[in-house]
């Protein structure tokens, strides 16, 4: 048995959590392989909503394995926090495990972040200053710390002592934001090694030893194809690699070791913060699929932007992570609307385009080429088949397979965990 990875085809915020939650049913491993708290995964089951920033959905499965792998960079007051509410809801997190590598985000990332943003005015990215990019940026300058330092008292203060008084330096004389407190900083890095020592593993080993002994492991990403910091739409990027790439390098595994890889798309297009969003509807329809389909930012609250479907980035999506099957998720969020629109290709001047634009600059001069196809008034959230869809929405699935060349494997029709089913077996 090999790995299953779980990504998203668009900006993020696709559906991730929901489809990890229902694959997880199926796995005895869930890892979570980059990024930080600058995700949320929202899962919906028994009538009650659970978001999520650091910790995979799979935790909602009691008896599965939940890893917090060595390509993520951890807030470890926040994950601390995490658990407490976890555990208050009454869910058992015995079945967590943390990477020793993972890197650690400080109090002075998340300033950095926020003053940073500021400083670009009208060239902001859109950062949920949750200090995500300078605690990469501390990773790969090697000046960052691990998850294992937590462990070592004197050399963490050691250590956090020069890494402080530099941060305070650029924060006060480049920023002219207060400086941090050390003893702050130490004191709660010392309630969370406590916290979390009970959880904390080789996980790369352990992730091995799962998939080597035929156990069934899924692989997830945070955030979308289009925010990976090498293929998405730079510089409105995130700061890592939530491509299948990222799978490997983040949970420490090779590529022999993954069998399959799911894309999620969301009916629509969505995205948080700035950059290009060629089907941009800013017209009461955007509002109308805003509002049915609760587009706003699990981790910032912030409206997401709303557009149609765009099957170019969809197909540049299953081309650079190898995608074996897609998870089509809030199909009932279009019900009502009398026709829908799908993008299937771009427009310069009368040259037609079938791909993406690495210069976003010439995405002024693009325009979307549609396909529109009729809508469907029924609710589809009692669906538990493809057989039980409206015709219409079989078409609309059968474009974007035909357009992609990628087969649905998973259909969402509503927020609740019941609400998916598969249209074929992603682990078989």
């Amino acid at each position: 048995m090999r790995a299953v990875v779980v990504v998203g085809t668009q900006w993020g915020d696709e559906g991730k959590g929901k489809v990890t939650d229902y694959l997880a049913e199926q796995a005895d491993m869930i890892v979570r392989y980059q990024g930080g708290a600058n995700a949320g995964h929202t899962v919906v089951f028994k009538g009650q909503e659970y978001k999520l920033h650091l910790v995979p959905s799979g935790i909602f499965h009691p008896g599965k394995i939940c890893v917090l792998a060595g390509g993520m960079v951890i807030d470890p007051v926040e994950l601390c926090g995490e658990l407490d509410e976890l555990e208050k809801q009454g869910h058992d997190i015995a079945g967590l495990r943390v990477s020793y590598t993972a890197h650690l985000v400080l109090p002075y990332h998340k300033l950095l972040d926020g003053a940073e943003e500021v400083q670009r005015g009208a060239n902001k990215i859109g950062t949920t200053q949750r200090g995500i990019g300078p605690a990469y940026v501390d990773k790969y300058a090697r000046t960052g710390l691990r998850i294992v330092d937590l462990f070592d008292e004197a050399g963490l203060r050691e250590k956090l002592k020069g890494l402080i008084d530099a941060k305070n330096r650029v924060l006060e004389c480049v920023y002219g934001v207060k400086p941090i407190s050390m003893n702050e900083v130490m004191s709660g890095l010392q309630r969370a090694a406590v916290r979390l020592k009970p959880f904390v593993c080789d996980a790369s080993r352990l992730i091995n030893e799962y998939i080597d002994a035929g156990r069934k492991v899924l692989l997830e990403g945070a955030q979308g194809t289009m925010l990976d910091i090498d293929h998405g739409t730079y510089p409105y990027v995130t700061a890592s690699n939530p491509t299948a790439g990222g799978a490997c390098t983040g949970s420490g595994i090779g590529p022999t070791k993954i069998k399959s890889v799911v894309g999620v798309v969301k009916a629509y297009s969505t995205r948080v913060g700035d950059g290009p969003l060629l089907t941009e509807l800013k017209d009461e329809t955007g509002v109308f699929i805003r509002e049915r389909g609760h587009e706003y930012g699990a981790t910032t609250g912030r409206p997401r932007r709303v557009g149609w479907l765009d099957l170019v980035i969809v197909k540049y999506a299953s081309r650079v992570n190898g995608l074996t099957s897609l998870a089509l998720t809030k199909l009932d969020t279009l019900a009502g609307l009398e026709t829908v629109k799908v993008c299937i290709a771009y427009k310069k001047g009368s040259e037609r385009l079938s791909d993406i634009s690495f210069n976003l600059g010439e995405y002024g001069e693009y325009e979307p080429c549609y396909v529109e196809m009729k809508g469907w008034d029924e609710s589809i959230t009692v669906a538990r088949s493809y057989d039980e869809l409206p015709k219409e929405v079989r078409e609309y699935i059968r474009l974007i397979e035909n357009v992609t060349g990628t087969q649905v494997s998973l259909v969402s029709v509503g927020r609740d965990r019941g609400s998916t089913f598969a249209l074929a077996d992603v682990f078989a």
